[in-house]
């Protein structure tokens, strides 16, 4: 129950609601009370009018029809606060989850990048969905039933024990043997249950990676493989709920049984009570024996709710492991701090934690505000690092990053990343129309922001093609457009934000050389007072830069400008003639 103790903020939250489903919970259950009350009442009449203790039968319809009303009453007003008790107590559970599940979805979004290559997309699926859903359940049925037995015992045991003590007892003994029961089960089913939810995260997971990348698996034809391997998956998850479901069933047999146990004692021994007169009323015994068979279902729940607390605490806990989890990079600067683009990397070197790869070492430059600089190298030579490490997606290892010459970690965080424009190298779009996937870069953009930003990333001409224009609504991660077409739909979504340093990661590779000109001299006129970062394989790319590097290894080993470094032996003047030879065949 530790995990669960996350949750009594949101009771606190919620106390008045929860205190007035309280107040209707016992209101409903002395209502509840009162029912067998009168059936009892009733059946004594009818002995008291068959032996003649009741001579009139004016007096005795008289009787009997106030019963009756009083009965009706009784159960129509027991039924009305019991509804009202179920809407207090499960509307409440619903804002908790929606709660719990804002609470978890605005933590995975300040958690830093390494925590994201460390998890698998399907589990922190699960976990806001499935593990919240177990959860809620805690915090409502669990709850309403949980309350609704409590006070149910207090009040009937409370009354039972008023009119007949010694029969009483006999009455509740199994229930000890119950709570024993349940004890030694709830063991079982909470280790059962957090198996149950480790191997949902694992289907989940692995349907859906399965689906993201359904087009490598039918050009590989391992479709049967898949299936082969998700059937044994969902096989080993099948034998688990299994193994959990036979730890529950044993529950509801054993209520029952005890339950029976209960009502033999009161017909064997309140019977034998009647007889000596020990109990002086027939209508005892009957209410006893609806008193027990009002507590079945309670007692019954008792199983049932045990096993969804024990399921709720297993998802908590899995819960807690993220939300416990700090990022790594934090904002803590609360004062705005206004970027103009001047930019200084002083040895900078980083290394990723996840592999222990150092992808830069030593890096030193300089960039000022308006000017471009182009980094070029070979794959994996750190190029996309110091994208990353400037948009402060990661700390340097060793060195500073100055911008303003403030030092990054001194900015704040969120003007630091509201003046960046990024276009990944992976451009990612959402489903969602183009024109909205554009307006992610600003939000209150006009729609001839929109069409200026995707004819300078000379996008526009493609989009109007479609049935749907800029209204055109994307497939999962924009799988509806070419690669050329998402990368230029990136790009104009970065330049839409008119931010003050635009960082381009490899953002034309998949666009001809026609169109990356045009795009080019585009990127040249809008970006004449901002700093732009150009991460490139092709020369024709780099060449109008103010200032080029070359890295290798995760090292500077050229730096100037283009004419200076084709003046230079070295990687950029044989990656240019290369090129070069390759345009002119």
């Amino acid at each position: 129950m530790r995990a669960l103790r996350h949750l009594n903020k949101y009771f606190l939250k919620y106390k008045y609601r929860l205190l007035i489903g309280l107040f209707i919970t016992i209101i409903a259950r002395i209502f509840a009370v009162t029912v067998p009350t009168f059936i009892g009442d009733s059946i004594d009449l009818v002995r008291q009018y068959i032996s003649g203790q009741i001579s009139d039968s004016d007096e005795f319809n008289y009787m009997m029809i106030m019963n009756l009303l009083l009965l009706l009453g009784s159960a129509t007003l027991a039924g009305f606060f019991t509804f009202l008790m179920r809407q207090t107590f499960i509307v409440v559970s619903r804002f908790i989850e929606f709660d719990l599940k804002n609470e978890v979805f605005e933590h995975y979004q300040i958690l830093s990048l390494n925590f994201y290559k460390k998890n698998r997309t399907g589990d922190l699926m699960n976990r806001i969905s499935e593990d919240v859903s177990k959860v809620r359940m805690y915090v409502g049925p669990a709850i309403m039933y949980s309350v609704n037995t409590i006070t149910l015992f207090v009040v009937v045991i409370g009354y039972m024990i008023s009119i007949a003590p010694q029969l009483t007892l006999y009455t509740v003994a199994p229930l000890p043997i119950l709570s024993v029961s349940i004890y030694k089960l709830s063991v079982a089913i909470h280790k059962r249950s957090t198996i149950v939810q480790q191997y949902l995260s694992k289907l989940t997971t692995f349907t859906q990676e399965s689906f993201s990348g359904i087009s490598v698996i039918k050009a590989y034809g391992i479709e049967p493989q898949t299936l082969t391997n998700f059937t044994e998956l969902s096989n080993t998850s099948k034998e688990k709920n299994i193994d959990l479901a036979k730890v529950q069933a044993l529950f509801f047999p054993l209520m029952v049984l005890l339950i029976g146990v209960s009502n033999l004692m009161v017909i064997y021994i309140g019977g034998k009570q009647y007889i000596n007169g020990t109990i002086e009323d027939l209508g005892i015994i009957v209410e006893f024996i609806i008193f027990v068979n009002m507590l079945t279902w309670p007692v019954a729940t008792v199983g049932w709710v045990t096993s969804i607390i024990q399921q709720a605490e297993a998802s908590q806990v899995r819960i807690n492991e993220f939300l416990s989890q700090e990022p790594e990079i934090t904002n803590t600067i609360t004062k705005s701090t206004p970027i103009t683009g001047n930019i200084v990397f002083d040895n900078v070197s980083f290394t990723y934690d996840d592999t222990n790869i150092t992808a830069l070492k030593d890096i030193s430059f300089t960039i000022n505000s308006g000017q471009t600089i182009a980094i070029v190298g070979k794959t994996g030579s750190g190029k996309s690092t110091i994208l990353d490490l400037l948009g402060r997606l990661y700390d340097v290892s060793d060195g500073i990053i100055k911008v303003d010459d403030i030092p990054i970690r001194k900015l704040n965080l969120i003007d630091l990343r509201s003046s960046i424009g990024y276009v990944p190298q992976d451009a990612f779009l959402f489903s969602d129309s183009i024109s909205n996937n554009i307006k992610f870069g600003k939000t209150n953009a006009t729609d001839n922001d929109v069409i200026e930003a995707a004819k300078n990333s000379v996008v526009h001409k493609n989009i109007i093609d479609f049935s749907k224009g800029y209204d055109t609504v994307l497939g999962e991660r924009g799988i509806t457009l070419s690669g050329g077409q998402k990368q230029r739909v990136s790009i104009a979504r970065a330049i839409i934000k008119d931010p003050a340093i635009l960082l381009f990661d490899d953002c034309l590779s998949a666009v001809d050389t026609e169109t990356e000109e045009e795009i080019l001299n585009n990127l040249n006129r809008i970006s004449k007072n901002k700093t732009t970062f150009i991460v490139s394989h092709r020369v024709s790319t780099a060449r109008n830069a103010d200032k080029i590097i070359v890295l290798e290894e995760g090292k500077i080993i050229q730096q100037g400008t283009h004419n200076q470094l084709l003046e230079m032996d070295g990687y950029y003047k044989e990656l240019y003639l290369k090129q070069l030879s390759e345009k002119e065949i």
